[in-house]
């Protein structure tokens, strides 16, 4: 069987910010089906790894590449949903405006959408469960709802990887446990990639738990045994060992 195609890979990579350390040695990779949850503080390097995937940002040292390619070459390929859409609640935009915004760049910057582009942009709000909600108000959405929005104009794209950053914040616990049921499905053709803190709801869907703290340490949801990371949140929750090397990567837990 011929190995799945790496999706993304890091290899050595540092970033900073004004001097300050982000990312240090970080070397993982991620394969074309997976399904992964980048955990870890505020600050922890979470973000960073996402933009640079997207080639938003670009490292100090070593390499990220994105099938293959720099991340650049790559942005057709990837679906991206933000932590924060800013939006202005009073302006008046339909759903399926929102999702149709997914489709510039594909051919134009400007002018009307093609019939296309709004056949894509139905389906894939069918995807995620919100076919009927087209014609609403965006703003008269619940926050799980706009959730679903936000990812449908991720999809509309065609990507191959999706990219989410925190999808979670701000939802209640049912739309919560929805969600994720819904990226478990997409993952039955897209690589799906979520930073979030919500390890308690992830370890149930992903595959794989990539714990960010500056460096990294990659964990199968197998070794969580159902333990939290509380040497990474600090607060309440059970740890998981880090002092371990991680046989596929190479790496070691850095000291806290």
């Amino acid at each position: 069987m011929a190995a799945p195609e790496t999706a993304v890979a890091f290899d050595g990579v540092n970033y900073s910010y004004d001097g300050t350390r982000a990312l240090e040695d970080v070397t993982v990779r991620i394969d074309s089906g997976d399904f992964v949850s980048v955990v870890g503080p505020n600050g922890g390097g979470k973000t960073t790894m996402l933009k640079l995937i997207l080639g938003l940002l670009e490292p100090d040292v070593g390499t990220v590449r994105v099938f293959g390619g720099p991340p650049v070459r790559a942005r057709a390929r990837i679906g991206y949903v933000p932590q924060h859409a800013e939006y202005e609640r009073r302006f008046p935009v339909r759903v399926l405006d929102v999702v149709l915004t997914g489709r510039l760049g594909r051919g134009r910057w400007i002018g009307p959408y093609w019939r296309a582009d709004r056949e894509a942009a139905e389906q894939a709000l069918r995807e995620v469960g919100l076919g009927d909600q087209a014609q609403r108000p965006f703003a008269a959405l619940s926050g799980g709802q706009r959730q679903r929005v936000l990812i449908a104009r991720a999809l509309v794209g065609e990507p191959d990887l999706l990219l989410l950053d925190e999808p979670t914040a701000n939802i209640d616990i049912a739309a919560e446990d929805e969600l994720y049921a819904l990226l478990k499905q997409l993952n039955e053709r897209l690589t799906v990639v979520l930073a979030t803190h919500d390890v308690g709801f992830v370890v149930s869907y992903v595959q794989r738990v990539i714990c960010v703290k500056r460096r990294v340490a990659v964990h199968p949801t197998s070794e969580l045994t159902g333990e939290l990371i509380s040497e990474i949140f600090g607060h309440g929750i059970r740890a998981i060992r880090h002092d371990h090397r991680c046989a596929e990567e190479g790496h070691q837990w850095p000291a806290s």
